[in-house]
Order: structure tokens, then C-alpha cells, then sequence
């Protein structure tokens, strides 16, 4: 036990080392928020081009583009695309390692989340397209006032999902010497040469973010549920 205290105390409470998992945890976080509102603005256009493109056969150029963009995203891993974004396109660059984090877990998740809603789009009968044609609603009106707001509702806990998988990803932001929280505790393993105690702090914390991620998931599928009967 008292080996335990003395290892905890020269991990966590000698030269105030807690604070390297403290900052960690708040790059973490708000790599995470904002990379998840860029994917969401993001996977949202790509989700309606695309499927604008399948019912309609309009926008064949910008579908193209977008195919592309899933392609290659999708196909490589995000710790490549990560150095390729700080290393190669902003290498010439002064932009904050923040930034370019968040364009790159923001654009990788773009590609995850554009599928999410483009088969939640796609999963609306086309009853309602024709329904909504017959009301006077042009495309457009019709996607926005009638199809998102089902498609949203439909795919919400797969994004909800998604976001948690973002929360996990941007643990390799350390590759480019940004300090998160998993860097964090490879601060402290650096400074005390202990690996457990600092690298299961880090595991818990995400563990326990992870959990508080899922039992809301979990409430707002249970609400969608109960909206429906």
C-alpha cells in the first residue's frame, strides 16, 4: 500500500504533474468539439450531394468530387492523414497544431458522418419526396422541411456513435507533438520512467469520458423511441 501512495504521489502530486493530464484533457476536448461541428457541416453537404445525385441525377460533378473525398478518407489511415496535414499541406505554415488537428479529425470525420446521413436520407420512403412535391415544395424545401428532419432523428444515435470513435481518434495527436492527454501521460511515464500509473490515468479518463458519451446516447435512443409510439 504504501509503495502504491509513494508511486502516486511521484506520478501525480510531485511537481504538480497532474496538471500535464489537465491540460491534455482540455486540448483533448476541444479538438474534439470543434473537429465534430466541422464533420457535421461537412458530412452533412457530402450527404446531400450525394444523395441529391442518386435520386435526382443532378450535381454529377460535384458527386464525383465528393466520391473521391470518401474515397481517399476513408481508405487511409487518420494518424497518416494527420502528419500529411501538419507535416506536408501547413508544413510552410505558422497555423497552431490545434488547428490543423481539428481540420484533420474534422475532415476525416466528415467522410464518416456524410454515409451516416446519406442512409438516413436514403431510408426515407420516397412517398415523402412525392408528398412534399404535391404540397408545392420545391427540392430543396422538401429535403429541409420534410426529409432532414426525419433523417436527422433516424441516424442521431449513429453520429452520437461517431462521436465518441472522434473522442478516441485524436489520442495520436501526440505524433505531432500536440499535448493531449495521451501525450500527457507520456509527459509524466518520460519524467518518473513508470508506464502503469500514468498510462492507466490516461485509460480511465477516457473510459469514463466515453461512458458519460454513451449513457446520453443511450437517454436520447430512449427518448427517440418513446417520440415514436
Amino acid at each position: 500500500m504504501n509503495d502504491f501512495i509513494l508511486s502516486f504521489e511521484n506520478n501525480f502530486i510531485t511537481d504538480n504533474r497532474y496538471l500535464y493530464l489537465v491540460q491534455g484533457l482540455g486540448t483533448t476536448l476541444l479538438i474534439t468539439l470543434f473537429a465534430a461541428i466541422l464533420g457535421i457541416l461537412l458530412g452533412f453537404l457530402v450527404a446531400i450531394v450525394r444523395s441529391t445525385y442518386d435520386k435526382t441525377g443532378k450535381l454529377k460533378f460535384v458527386n464525383a468530387i465528393c466520391n473521391v473525398y470518401l474515397t481517399v478518407i476513408r481508405g487511409t489511415p487518420a494518424m497518416v492523414q494527420l502528419l500529411i496535414m501538419y507535416y506536408v499541406i501547413f508544413a510552410s505554415t505558422s497555423m497552431s497544431k490545434i488547428v490543423v488537428a481539428i481540420l484533420s479529425f474534422g475532415i476525416n470525420s466528415g467522410a464518416y458522418v456524410a454515409e451516416i446521413v446519406r442512409s438516413g436520407i436514403m431510408s426515407i420512403d420516397n412517398g415523402q419526396f412525392e408528398a412534399g412535391r404535391s404540397l408545392g415544395f420545391s427540392y430543396p424545401e422538401t429535403m429541409y422541411y420534410i426529409i432532414m428532419p426525419q433523417a436527422f432523428k433516424n441516424v442521431l444515435p449513429a453520429l452520437a456513435n461517431e462521436f465518441i470513435v472522434l473522442l478516441k481518434e485524436t489520442s495520436i495527436c501526440g505524433y505531432i507533438g500536440l499535448m493531449d492527454l495521451t501525450r500527457g501521460g507520456d509527459i509524466i511515464r518520460s519524467r518518473t520512467y513508470e508506464a502503469f500509473m500514468p498510462l492507466i490515468a490516461v485509460a480511465i479518463i477516457y473510459l469514463i469520458l466515453v461512458m458519460i458519451m454513451t449513457h446520453f446516447v443511450k437517454l436520447l435512443e430512449r427518448r427517440l423511441r418513446s417520440s415514436e409510439r
